[in-house]
């Protein structure tokens, strides 16, 4: 049996992102034939509610947010930069707790973008929170 890995809840139908709707990927759910699949949504497990207002890092991507150097900022201009680190953290625990060394996350997420995230309204080169956070630890991550 291949090895269990963490998926972006949003990419498998669940209604997760900030606006309350999906990001569903046929070709994310047919790469995971076969997989054990451990679903995950860090900004609610960082503590954010569903639906919310849409948030992007400022000034950094993920890696800067991790060290300090960015913050997290949702449209009205409120600091979710502690939600987007808890739910990084959570993530990470889920993925070595179910033994999982790959996930397969949702591009272009403040969270889970692996090469690109939005900075404003500007979709910029970078990865999420919770992507740096795993492939610091060694989960290799996949942009869907």
């Amino acid at each position: 049996m291949k090895t269990p890995v963490l998926v972006s809840a949003c990419l498998l139908g669940m209604k997760t992102r900030h606006d309350g709707t999906d990001a569903k990927s046929m070709e994310a759910i047919e790469a995971l034939a076969g997989r054990v699949v451990i679903a995950f949504c860090p900004e609610q497990s960082g503590g954010l509610a569903t639906p919310r207002k849409s948030a992007t890092i400022v000034s950094g991507d993920g890696n800067d947010v991790l060290e300090g150097k960015a913050t997290v900022s949702d449209i009205s201009g409120a600091d979710v930069t502690a939600n987007f680190i808890r739910g990084a953290e959570h993530a990470l625990v889920a993925a070595r707790l179910a033994g999982a060394t790959e996930a397969f996350l949702k591009e272009k997420s403040p969270s889970c973008g692996v090469n690109l995230i939005y900075s404003g309204k500007t979709i910029v080169q970078g990865c999420g929170v919770t992507a740096a956070l795993l492939e610091k630890n060694g989960i290799k991550t996949t942009a869907f």
